[in-house]
């Protein structure tokens, strides 16, 4: 089912992040820049926070004042017409509530929030009164894209154990929030890592439709830092330019396969690393190169 009318559809979506930074390139803002341009989208970056990591994990995050965050988000807006906006790291409250007012004001056509919550670890990254000011934020997003954890946290539960369990929790999300879900498995200790767009309105399909899965076979590689930003970035960049949610995962959700499958071949860091962002477009310059060659007398 479309949910944008074909005249806020755009060609080339310009593609807003507000999330922290990376500076090994594979999560964050650097994340979501790369994933909007091989999504065919123009990216730009709205820093919520300055984070000191890499592949190991985060050292510390230097959040800087609200103030130059609204700055930020005005230099942007006063110029620039945005197709989508994704949203990731929100570090506190305050951010929060900043991200919060400058959505009201500014009303982008596409809004896609990635609720980071949890660390891999399993620590809670948001204060408590965070926590409750992100899931009032998630209303004011049309697509929320949490993994199991923060789906947990979002819901108020315990983390689903197995995949029907956390298809509730995501109808249990919409329901309250009145906000188009993207429940991922990633978490799960299961041959295939299953996903799937949750919507208890029918704007995913027909009237009567509320689920729709997406299951690929899980990838074999501890370098999958990075994919959450990645994913949520995409879907907003297709969606962007197609107007179809089921369509525009869907085709997200092959590319970071691809990136996945591809991510080994980086070689970036010790620790988690990054997945292979333009693997795609580099194999079809490469052959491009070779035809090239091949043909040269």
């Amino acid at each position: 089912m479309v949910l944008l009318e074909a005249s806020t559809l755009h060609r080339i979506p310009r593609v807003l992040s507000i999330a922290g930074t990376d500076p090994t390139g594979g999560a964050g803002i650097q994340a979501d820049l790369k994933s909007i341009a091989a999504m065919g989208g123009y990216g730009m970056a709205v820093v919520t926070s300055l984070v000191a990591q890499n592949t190991f994990g985060v050292r510390s995050v230097h959040t800087p004042p609200a103030h130059f965050l609204i700055e930020q988000l005005e230099a942007v807006s006063d110029d620039v017409t945005l197709d989508a906006v994704k949203i990731g790291m929100l570090t506190d409250a305050g951010t929060i509530a900043v991200v919060r007012d400058w959505l009201r004001q500014v009303h982008p056509p596409l809004v896609v929030l990635d609720p980071v919550m949890v660390a891999s670890s399993g620590d809670r990254l948001l204060a408590a009164d965070a926590e409750t000011a992100l899931r009032e934020l998630v209303s004011q997003a049309d697509l929320v894209t949490p993994n199991l954890p923060e789906l947990a946290v979002l819901v108020d539960e315990p983390v689903a154990e197995d995949w029907p369990a956390a298809i509730e929790q995501g109808k249990k999300l919409s329901t309250a929030s009145g906000t188009i879900v993207l429940v991922k498995g990633g978490h799960l200790s299961t041959e295939s890592s299953p996903d799937a767009l949750v919507d208890v309105t029918g704007r995913i399909g027909s009237a009567s439709e509320s689920v729709v899965e997406f299951i690929h076979p899980r990838v074999t590689t501890k370098n999958t830092h990075g994919t959450g930003c990645s994913l949520s970035s995409a879907v907003a960049t297709v969606m962007a330019r197609t107007g179809d949610w089921a369509d525009a995962v869907r085709q997200a959700k092959n590319w970071l396969q691809d990136a996945l499958t591809h991510a080994d071949e980086l070689e970036v860091g010790h620790g988690n690393g990054p997945i292979n962002h333009f693997h795609q477009l580099w194999a079809a310059a490469h052959t491009l190169q070779h035809n090239q060659d091949s043909s040269t007398p």
